[in-house]
């Protein structure tokens, strides 16, 4: 969750939906999306909505449960008055920050409250990320215990000179560990891995990518690292201590990744994401991906109910102020006009491996055209009236998707 927020109109203080949110929601999916915006250490790469003790949030972590519970309440009374249909919540994610900070307890308790608010569906997907140096096999066993089904672990990388330059506190050596005792608990792992950081080999990406896929997990995630404005790694960069990757040798880590898990048995389901099998990949990301219904819970925490979109306030202590005075966290909101929407699903299915349908560009057009002589296309797919992506169009899925959009 980026630090920025974008802007938007001014959200009503009560949080009201309007009417049309309604409007065929019985054929939506819900989740609730939790972020939990603690962590011990900042990395120096990272530019989510994060504080640690010496940031001074001005709330502690033990208080964030119970305004999140109130944030909750508000969600239930807003979504009542909208004339939204009673829905089970088919995922539930607890993002961050670093949600294990949490105690698996505290964790159970916030799943009970949400349960009791809406219910959980009887597959539902509940994923926590965590860092590996905040687990042990008790930790995990009793996440197990208080219903949490996936953990996404934040591995970045294997090699230790990429973790010091990503300023990653665990050591390697902890994620097999991590992921044993997940598997006898039950749970379903995910695996978070960074490529393309300043100084970075590809022998170093190799290596990282084989002992990876050494421990067999359920579910990758692989991302390029951006350096993001206002960072430390870019005030490194803007000093000259690092100098960043370009892209043409970015294209080269990620074509070295789709290789090695493909040839393991993974499948690509979305450009930075590759699963064993469709039941291994992250239901609840394909919900942003596929236009679905989440309600976001926590500072700056963002929510989509029926093509209208908000954002709550940054500042934890601002978030929990708003809660304590009855009145919604949203900052600000926007509500998706058609033009809107289209671009949405086209910026987002086009990086899904079924692609969109040639309908939403216009069937042919000059750089629907132009992408398929140049070969970022499938022609198979083409032919039966979907655009679906090639290798070498997913590394240009963003552009081509703006221009797609715009032609």
């Amino acid at each position: 969750m980026p630090s920025t927020l974008p802007d938007g109109e001014p959200a009503p203080d009560d949080g009201a939906l309007p009417e049309s949110v309604a409007e065929g929601a019985q054929r939506r999916d819900f989740g609730v999306y939790l972020h939990v915006p603690f962590c011990t250490v900042r990395c120096g790469y990272c530019d989510f909505n994060t504080y640690t003790e010496a940031d001074q949030p001005g709330m502690s972590l033990d208080e964030f449960p119970s305004s999140a519970s109130a944030e909750l309440e508000l969600a239930s009374r807003v979504i009542d008055r909208a004339g939204l249909p009673p829905r089970l919540m088919s995922t539930v994610f607890f993002g961050g920050g670093t949600p294990t900070l949490l105690s698996p307890e505290q964790i159970g308790q916030l799943l009970e409250k949400l349960s009791g608010t809406w219910g959980l569906a009887p597959d539902a997907e509940v994923t926590v990320e965590a860092n590996p140096d905040t687990l042990s096999a008790s930790v995990i066993e009793r996440l197990a215990q208080v219903g949490v089904t996936r953990l996404s672990l934040g591995v970045q990388s294997f090699v230790p000179h990429v973790l010091r330059t990503l300023d990653r506190t665990h050591n390697p050596e902890s994620v097999a560990p991590a992921v044993r005792a997940a598997r006898e608990a039950g749970v379903h792992v995910s695996m978070d891995l960074i490529y393309a950081t300043p100084r970075e080999s590809m022998a170093d990406w190799r290596t990282s990518l084989e002992q990876a896929i050494d421990l067999d997990p359920d579910h990758f995630s692989a991302y390029s690292l951006i350096v993001e404005p206002g960072t430390a790694l870019a005030r490194r960069v803007r000093r000259g201590e690092l100098e960043p990757v370009d892209e043409d040798r970015q294209a080269e880590f990620y074509e070295l990744a789709d290789d090695l898990l493909t040839a393991a048995g993974y499948h690509w389901y979305e450009v930075s994401n590759w699963s064993r099998s469709p039941a291994g990949q992250s239901r609840h990301n394909l919900s942003y991906w596929t236009g679905q219904d989440w309600w976001g819970v926590g500072p700056g925490a963002h929510s989509h109910i029926g093509g209208v979109r908000w954002w709550n306030v940054k500042h934890p202590a601002a978030w929990a102020a708003r809660l304590r005075d009855g009145s919604s966290p949203a900052q600000s909101r926007e509500i998706l006009d058609s033009s809107a929407r289209r671009l949405e699903q086209i910026m987002l299915g086009l990086r899904l491996a079924e692609g969109i349908d040639r309908s939403l560009v216009g069937g042919s057009t000059a750089v629907a055209d132009e992408a398929r002589q140049r070969g970022w296309v499938e022609p198979d797919a083409w032919e039966d009236g979907r655009l679906v992506l090639t290798r070498a169009g997913r590394l240009l899925a963003d552009g081509l998707a703006l221009r797609l959009a715009g032609d």
